[in-house]
């Protein structure tokens, strides 16, 4: 027996979460997880382009959790349903990857620009896409709760951990760090 991609049962506009319930498409919840997968693809880029195992080991990390993330948000909020869960270690490993990165980094001492290399820039996209899907859970979390606060931490330090790795990354990859100048107003 072959299985079909295709079931034909969004083509209204409405879509199924774990347990059955049916929503709109453009519902808070969907556009949550919807995003959360964006940022799992671009980790998935991402993880194509880092020079160390290590950071491919890490980031392959980061994307299980994102799934993890993903299938708790696309879960019946009505229904008690087994999901993975998320924990505060989960939280630790990108801290303490975050505290061993600064340990090479020149201090900050200006806000940078994206960019200087392909990898850098695609890190920067995945961390911006990473903070939009932080934004569109937190107004899930104040619109239709349930949401564990938990992912939400999650989140808020993963895209801290992907814009150190971006700066990791610039230095590995030989790559100039570009501050930015703001123009001064005319006078």
């Amino acid at each position: 027996m072959s299985f079909k991609i295709y079931t034909k049962t969004g083509d209204k506009g409405e879509t199924g979460l774990f347990g059955g319930k049916r929503l709109p498409k453009n519902h808070i919840r969907i556009e949550s997880y919807g995003t959360v997968d964006e940022l799992n693809s671009y980790i998935g880029m991402l993880r194509d382009l880092v020079p160390t195992d290590h950071q491919k080991t890490i980031l392959k990390e980061v994307q299980d959790r994102l799934f993890t993330i993903g299938s708790n948000l696309a879960s019946d909020p009505d229904k008690e349903m087994i999901t993975p869960d998320i924990n505060p270690s989960d939280i630790e490993l990108l801290e303490q990857e975050m505290d061993q990165m600064d340990q090479n980094l020149p201090p900050l001492k200006n806000f940078i620009l994206p960019g200087g290399h392909s990898t850098v820039s695609f890190c920067h996209i995945a961390r911006t896409v990473c903070r939009r899907a932080e934004r569109m859970v937190v107004a899930l979390f104040h619109n239709e709760p349930p949401v564990e606060e938990i992912i939400i931490r999650y989140l808020n330090r993963l895209s801290d951990y992907l814009f150190v790795l971006g700066r990791q990354l610039s230095l590995d990859l030989g790559a100039e760090e570009i501050p930015w100048t703001p123009r001064k107003k005319s006078e």
